[in-house]
This record gives structure tokens, sequence and C-alpha cells, in this order.
């Protein structure tokens, strides 16, 4: 088990140890190696001045990630490969793209669009398939107005390199499992950081360190540390098991296990059904997508988490393990209260399973926010109802952003089930959720607007389904 943490930089071998295990990429990138191109904007994952590419070997073959290195935490970088814009040495075809088509003018978020355009320029994770607008989400620009970026990023062909020589440099290597230990001067604490490397490992690790943070991506926990500056006792970064990142698609459904990333896990949710692709989509951008996880997403309990309001709607399970016992759940009932989920000591979600929808069976999935791209959702909700004879039955409705937690909408789905599906009972139904709900006003949208946003994607549904046009929001009467 090693007690430093070593991983390729520009095909070098870097040894670094003796580190705060909550130290950013970011900061060790300026502050200790002197690479200041990577800046820091936000320090939360949204502006993509800091992005960098992490590497890593699989099936034969680097796979590349944009990810924000200002929420990256440099024990993350363990057995893997970085690349900064340092590395691309100033003349690679997308820096000279950038300056023929005037894509630059303050220059302070240049190497983080850089970045992500070298990443796509490569075939990096989330690019090849991806519209270049949705390639540059997760990078902010206060001066160009996109326009010259985007001619440059259009100008520069895609192809994906050899990097064989990087593959058996990292093959190797044989990095096992780390363990960092940090004895901090200031707060006069010890940290721990493991780095386990089964999930046998991690449930034998967590019934001695039961109250240790588990991490995967890091994407929340990150900006406890960058925005909050708490001090992290224990921690267990999760995202170095293999047999944790698992993607099963059967007849039956998708099953996620816990160190799945939403980027890789993009595909698979929109065969599941093409609202959840569009969906992940607008959870954070290619950055945050290739370090976060569907199951952190969940476990971590938060009201406002995108993707438990559509599961739930679908009908998700879970399976806990805890040592070598596991247990199923319904997803809705793992949240009990605002930051309690039904998780015992030593316990972790290992696996999320997304049943099928049956052919037919009507579901849609909205995300209402004030921005497009990278925003948190001021309303998630979900509907998922069947048809038959003209009525609505198995009806399951979700939202986020309306409660403590991601909840179900009993009295609006009473007021749909079984009855005929018309314009008024999905009025009735929208006007049920005043029952349901008591939503907060906050920065995001008053309670008024929660009320009347979530009752609108239930008469917006009927308009859908009904070929018939309509109005159903006046928002002058609104207040957001």
């Amino acid at each position: 088990m090693s007690d430093s943490v070593r991983f390729l930089l520009d095909g070098q071998w870097e040894t670094v140890g003796g580190i705060d295990p909550t130290l950013t990429v970011l900061d060790w990138l300026r502050q200790t190696k002197g690479r200041t191109g990577s800046k820091e904007g936000c320090a939360e994952g949204d502006c993509g001045a800091c992005t960098v590419l992490v590497g890593s070997a699989e099936n034969g073959a680097m796979s590349w990630r944009a990810v924000n290195g200002c929420i990256l935490f440099m024990p993350m970088l363990h057995g893997k490969a970085l690349r900064t814009v340092e590395s691309l040495g100033g003349a690679h075809p997308v820096q000279t793209a950038m300056v023929e088509h005037h894509g630059s003018q303050c220059g302070f978020c240049t190497p983080g669009i850089v970045m992500s355009l070298y990443g796509r320029s490569i075939g990096a994770a989330g690019t090849t398939e991806a519209p270049v607008a949705d390639v540059l989400a997760g990078n902010l620009c206060r001066c160009t107005g996109y326009g010259p970026i985007l001619d440059a990023a259009q100008s520069v062909p895609v192809e994906k390199p050899n990097e064989d020589a990087l593959v058996e440099q990292l093959a190797r290597a044989q990095i096992g499992s780390l363990h960092l230990a940090y004895d901090d001067p200031l707060a006069g604490t010890r940290r721990h950081w493991f780095t386990p490397s089964t999930a046998d490992d991690l449930a034998d690790l967590l019934l001695t360190h039961p109250e240790a943070r588990l991490v995967a991506g890091a994407t929340d926990v990150g900006l406890w540390v960058t925005k909050q500056h708490r001090m992290l006792g224990e921690i267990i970064s999760i995202g170095a098991i293999a047999d944790l990142n698992r993607i099963e698609e059967t007849e039956t459904g998708l099953t996620l296990s816990a160190a799945v990333r939403y980027g890789d896990a993009h595909a698979a949710l929109a065969r599941l059904h093409p609202d959840l692709g569009e969906l992940v989509r607008r959870i954070g951008a290619v950055q945050v997508r290739n370090a976060g996880t569907v199951v952190g997403n969940i476990a971590n309990g938060s009201p406002i988490g995108d993707m438990p309001p559509a599961l739930i709607a679908l009908g998700a399970t879970l399976t806990l393990r805890r040592g070598a016992e596991r247990r199923s759940l319904a997803l809705e009932d793992f949240f009990l209260d605002y930051g309690k989920q039904d998780r015992r000591s030593g316990e972790f979600v290992e696996s999320v399973f997304i049943p099928r929808p049956q052919p037919g069976r009507l579901v849609r999935i909205v995300k209402l926010s004030k921005r497009f791209d990278s925003d948190i959702s001021a309303v998630c909700g979900a509907i998922a109802l069947t048809l038959s004879d003209g009525r609505a039955s198995d009806v399951r409705i979700a939202f986020g952003g309306m409660a403590a937690t991601p909840r179900r909408a009993p009295a609006a789905e009473a007021a749909l089930s079984g009855a005929v599906w018309s314009q008024q009972s999905c009025e009735a139904a929208a006007q049920a959720l005043a029952q349901d709900f008591k939503p907060l006003t906050d920065v995001r949208g008053s309670s008024a607007y929660r009320l009347q946003a979530a009752g609108n994607l239930l008469r917006r549904l009927w308009f859908e389904t009904s070929g018939q046009g309509g109005t159903v929001l006046d928002l002058e009467a609104i207040d957001v």
C-alpha cells in the first residue's frame, strides 16, 4: 500500500508524499509545480478555467477525461496520467486555431477552453458524440461571446493519437492501493485518505472506519473544502474500484454500480428513456459528468439532486452493503429527512437498479433552472403513468427542489390514479400538489413559482398527449 501519490505528468512519473489529502490538483499545479496556466475562477467546478485532462489505461488504450482541477483532490490522480495547458507546448492545432479565429480576449478562461477543445481533438470522454457547444458548456467566457471559440473548435479535426507507450508505462507501474495520513499543524487534526482496490476491501474498511466520508468524483465534497473550508477527517475514495464501475443493461432494466460516472452512464440512460439522456446532458457539464457518479448523486441526499426524482418515478431500487450483508431498498424510502438517509453505520450504496419502462408507459422528466447549462434546478419533476382505455394507472410523480428530500406526490398521484385522462384530471392533480409540498423560497425561485411550475408539468403533459395547444403559465402572475 502506497503512502505517496504517484502519477504521470507529461509522461514523467511524479511521486508526491506528505500532502494534505484534500489538496486540490489546481493548488498543487500552481503553488508547487509552478504551472500557472490553469486558473481558479470559481473554485466549485463551474467556470472551467482550471480544466485539465486526466487519463487512464482502459482496454489497452488511453482514456482521457476533461475535469475541473479546482475540486479534484491530489490522491485521485494516483495511478493515472495528467496533462495541463503547459503540456501542449504553445503550438498545438487547438491553440493555433484559437489565435487565428480571435478566440481569446482577456485570456483568463482561455487555458481551460483550450484544454476542453484539446480533449475533443483527441476524442476524450464525453466529446465524440456531443456538439461543440456541449463540449464547451462547462467553460465560461465573459469576453468573446463564444462565436470565435466555436469557430476555432470546428476548424480542428478529431484524431485519436497512438499512445501505446503511455499505456505500457501505466501498465508496468503496478500502482497499488493508497493510504495517506496527514497531521494538520493548524487544525490540530489527523486526516486519512484510503483508496481501496476492490469492493470487498471497501466493505471491510468501512466496518473499521464507519465514520469515513466516501467520495467518488468529489464534485460535491470538493466544495466543502474549497468553499466552506471544512476539515475532513477520514476519506475513502471509491473511484479506482473496478468492480464498482459496472454498467449492466438487461431486458428488465439498467444496473449502475457505485463508481459509474455520469459521463459513462449517459448513453445507457438515454437508451433506457430519452428524457433520462436529456436530463444527464444538463447535469453539470462535461467536466462534472466526467467525475461525478449517479450513485454519489443519490447517496449525498441532496433535495435538489437532479437524478433522484427521475429514478423514483421510474421505480428504482438500491442495493446497500455492510460487510458481506446486502439489502434492497426502494429509492423513495432511502431519503428520510434533510441530510438523513436510511444508511446504517458502515453501510454503503453498492448499486442502483432502474427498471426499463414497459412499452406504452408514458414518462416525462423535466428540469427547470434559470440557466440551461451547468445550473442547479429550481424544480426537477418526473411523471410516469400508464394509459389504458382512456384512464391513468400506476401513476408515479416525483419532484426535487420542492421539499427537504426528493419525494413522491401522493395527493397528485391519487387525483390521477384511475381517473379518465383529461384536462380536468390533470388540473386536479396539479392543484393537489399544494397538499404534497410546501416549497421554500430561495434564490432559485419562490414557493409560489415552484408550485405553479410543478403543476404546469402536469398540465403540459395533458396538452402533449392530447394534441391540443394551450397556455399553461401566466408568468406575470408568479413572483419567480
